[in-house]
């Protein structure tokens, strides 16, 4: 497969986003999306949720820096290197991306990986700015070399198989994201909503709760610790366990500190308050996250029913700190909950947990297919592995 060296340039047209001016509100809205480096996901390939959109007005007004729908964009201030995103749609982005628009010598698809395999090295020519913040301008950045497959076809090919990677991972995340709001909906309807099996026939107690419910404070129920200190630099690829911090999975190391499926709320960061859980038995949560388990009163209690009543709580409310948001054991010692009939929360469990199993089955399988394309990425786009056109 003959390869050759072109500038990035060469790909296609670079469009280079604007801000219009915040002061002017008539700018902003929701009638076209507007991708900031902020908003890209680098787990994701398509960028479809963002923080902010333009307004009709400002879309008109910006409409020579309109990027087509399927452009490469990367960022090349304050975030360089790290991330990119392809757009779903026709858009506009912000003054910190550069949009790869390619002609039609190039596969979008191709061009995509193509740079995403790129990125470590597009560090490289950061020049940074007197503030201290990373940098590349855009004639730098076309003027960048890179080698590229010369067959269109060969290029067609290489993208459609790395697409292939990421729609069933997208595809996975669909169907977690179904089976969890199913969950969520039920919960809702028998805590929230109050219409569980038999409410219709429930009595009410002198408490103004449900015979059988009683109020509780949350430490009295649950354990909430900690998870252990670990330096990002002791992560590895290698680790033979998944690592968890303040957000979710974040990497791998050599040991382990839980040994079965926790619920976990971030402690630290923007995030705080927020409740995920681990989809590995044996994994390290970092102490990033508070660690909740059942006290021995309560063990029958199901993790199903942990992780929805916690996101029921909004803890994020409760959050302190100045410097840096955080939650502290301290602030969650008064926190107060309804505890329903323990009948009632094994049958939520035993509907729930099913769910969760067969997330718990398309985690695995997101994970083992974005281990296959981080593999076999780079060998496709060096030549490595020889394809047919």
């Amino acid at each position: 497969m003959e390869m050759k060296t072109i500038h990035i340039g060469d790909l296609g047209d670079i469009i280079t986003g604007s801000t219009p001016s915040k002061k002017n509100l008539d700018n902003y809205g929701d009638y076209a999306l507007w991708i900031k480096p902020t908003d890209i996901n680098p787990d994701e390939k398509y960028t479809t949720v963002v923080e902010e959109m333009f307004s009709e007005k400002a879309a008109h007004d910006c409409r020579s820096r309109m990027v087509p729908a399927k452009s490469v964009c990367v960022p090349c201030i304050g975030t360089v290197g790290t991330k990119l995103t392809m757009t779903p749609c026709d858009c506009f982005v912000n003054q910190s991306i550069n949009a790869v628009v390619p002609n039609e010598d190039y596969d979008n698809d191709y061009v995509y990986y193509l740079l995403h395999n790129f990125l470590p090295t597009l560090k490289s020519y950061n020049k940074g700015t007197a503030s201290g913040r990373e940098y590349i301008a855009k004639s730098a950045f076309e003027n960048i070399e890179i080698k590229v497959h010369s067959d269109f076809n060969i290029q067609r090919r290489i993208g459609k198989i790395l697409s292939s990677y990421d729609d069933m991972i997208d595809n996975c995340k669909k169907q977690i994201a179904l089976l969890e709001e199913a969950a969520q909906r039920l919960y809702r309807e028998w805590f929230v909503d109050m219409r569980f099996p038999g409410h219709e026939s429930a009595i009410i107690d002198c408490n103004g709760l449900y015979e059988g419910w009683k109020l509780c404070n949350l430490c009295n129920v649950f354990n909430i610790e900690y998870g252990k200190t670990l330096p990002t630099s002791k992560l590895h690829q290698d680790g033979a366990y998944p690592v968890y911090g303040s957000s979710g999975y974040i990497g791998q190391y050599d040991k382990q500190n839980i040994t079965d499926y926790r619920v976990l709320i971030t402690s630290r960061g923007n995030g705080s308050g927020k409740i995920h859980r681990t989809y590995h038995k044996e994994c390290f949560v970092t102490n990033n996250s508070f660690i909740v388990s059942c006290q021995d009163e309560y063990s029958d209690i199901p993790l199903s029913y942990i992780f929805f009543c916690l996101k029921q709580l909004q803890l994020t409310r409760i959050v302190g700190g100045s410097a840096q948001p955080q939650l502290t054991n301290a602030m969650l010692e008064n926190v107060e909950f309804v505890l329903p009939r323990k009948d009632l929360i094994k049958n939520f469990g035993q509907i729930v947990e099913e769910y969760f199993g067969h997330v718990n089955i398309l985690k695995t399988l997101q994970e083992n297919c974005l281990s296959a394309k981080e593999l076999i990425l780079p060998r496709l786009i060096s030549g490595d592995i020889k394809i047919d056109a």
